[in-house]
C-alpha cells in the first residue's frame, strides 16, 4: 500500500511539498477502440489499470473536436494507425464565415461528454481525470487539409480567420463547464502546433490563441487542476509564461534541442509544477526497459519530486512497449 493516493500525491506537488514518491502519467491513442464513448473509456480505464498513473490524461480521438462542424474521417480499426481523414471544413477563405457557435450536445462532442461520465463512474475517486481539449485556434487548424493554407489565411485575412476562432472558442468555452459537470477535475489544455513560429509570429499568436487559452483555462473553474500543455518546437513557452493563466502544471518537449530543457525550466519557472523530462519519441520509444529505468534514475538525480511530474513531452507512441512504461513505474 502507497502511503498517498493520487490526487493526495498530486495536491502535496501543487502545495510544493514532498510527497512520498516521484509521481507520473503517460498518455497515448488506442486508435482501434476510439470510435464510440464505450471503447475510449474502456481504453483509457485499461491503461490506467495496467499503470496505476497519478492522474489520467484522457487521450481522445484528436479530431471529435471538429466532427460536429463537417469533418469527416473512416475510424482505423488498428490499434496503431491513425484514422483516415476524409473531408475538411475549410477549403477557401470564404469558408470560414460559415464557423458559427455550435450545440455542445451535438453529436460528437456529446459523445465525448458521455465517455467523460463514463470514465469517472469507473475510476477510482482518488484518481483525477483531465479531458484533452485543444486550443480554439487549435481546433481551427485542424478544419483545413494542411496547417499552411490556414497560417496562409491569418497571414492575409485575419479579421475573418479571427471571428471563425472566437465562435470556436465561444463553444469550447461552454463545453469545458460541461465537461467539469461529467467528471473531469480539469483539462489538458494543448496548443498543439500552433504556439511557435514555425507558423505564425508571436504577435499573430498574442491575437488567435493567448487570449483565448486564458479564457478557456479559466473556464475550467478556480478548483480544476488544469495542464497547459505547450506543444512542438520552437514554441512560445517563455512569452506565454509571462502571463497568469489557471492551470498548475506546465508541459512541453523538453528533450526538444529548440526548446528551453528541463533544468533550465525548473530555474525559469519556481512557481509552476513541470510535467515531463521523458524524451518519448527518443529513448523511451527505442531503448531496453533496463536502459529506460537507468534514464530514469537520472531525472530523478536531476530533479525535486516536491515540483515534478514525470511524462512525455506529448502523447506517446502506441508502439511504446508495455515493458518500457512499467519500468517507468516501477522507478518512482
Amino acid at each position: 500500500m502507497e502511503k498517498y493516493s493520487p490526487r493526495e500525491r498530486i495536491e502535496m506537488i501543487i502545495a510544493g511539498e514532498k510527497p512520498d514518491r516521484y509521481a507520473a502519467s503517460f498518455w497515448r491513442h488506442f486508435f482501434h477502440l476510439e470510435n464510440n464513448a464505450k471503447g475510449t473509456a474502456e481504453a483509457m480505464l485499461y491503461f490506467q489499470k495496467e499503470f496505476k498513473w497519478d492522474f489520467m490524461k484522457i487521450n481522445p480521438r484528436a479530431d471529435f473536436h471538429i466532427e460536429d462542424y463537417g469533418f469527416t474521417h473512416i475510424f482505423s480499426t488498428d490499434e496503431f494507425t491513425k484514422h483516415t481523414k476524409t473531408h475538411f471544413p475549410i477549403s477557401t477563405i470564404d469558408d470560414w464565415k460559415k464557423i458559427k457557435e455550435i450545440d455542445i450536445r451535438s453529436k460528437a462532442l456529446d459523445e465525448h461528454l458521455q465517455m467523460v461520465s463514463l470514465i469517472r463512474k469507473g475510476s477510482d475517486k482518488e484518481l483525477p481525470i483531465l479531458m484533452t481539449i485543444f486550443s480554439p485556434v487549435a481546433i481551427a487548424g485542424r478544419m483545413v487539409s494542411d496547417r499552411s493554407i490556414m497560417a496562409e489565411h491569418i497571414h492575409t485575412n485575419p479579421e475573418i480567420v479571427f471571428e471563425a476562432v472566437t465562435h470556436i472558442a465561444n463553444t469550447f468555452e461552454k463545453y469545458i463547464i460541461e465537461l467539469r459537470n461529467a467528471g473531469a477535475d480539469g483539462i489538458f489544455y494543448a496548443t498543439t502546433q500552433w504556439a511557435t513560429t514555425n507558423l505564425i509570429s508571436w504577435e499573430e499568436y498574442q491575437k488567435f490563441g493567448l487570449p483565448f487559452d486564458l479564457r478557456l483555462l479559466e473556464a475550467a473553474g478556480d478548483d480544476a487542476l488544469n495542464v497547459f500543455h505547450i506543444c512542438s518546437s520552437n514554441n512560445y513557452l517563455t512569452k506565454i509564461m509571462e502571463n497568469d493563466f489557471n492551470a498548475q502544471i506546465i508541459n512541453w518537449e523538453t528533450d526538444d534541442p529548440t526548446n528551453m530543457p528541463l533544468d533550465i525550466g525548473l530555474k525559469t519557472f519556481p512557481n509552476k509544477v513541470i510535467l515531463g523530462g521523458v524524451d518519448h519519441n527518443g529513448w523511451l520509444l527505442h531503448s531496453p526497459p533496463d536502459e529506460v529505468g537507468y534514464k530514469i534514475d537520472e531525472i530523478k538525480e536531476k530533479t525535486d519530486s516536491s515540483r515534478f511530474i514525470i511524462g512525455p513531452g506529448c502523447a506517446v507512441e502506441p508502439t511504446v512497449s508495455f515493458e518500457n512504461l512499467h519500468a517507468i513505474r516501477k522507478k518512482l
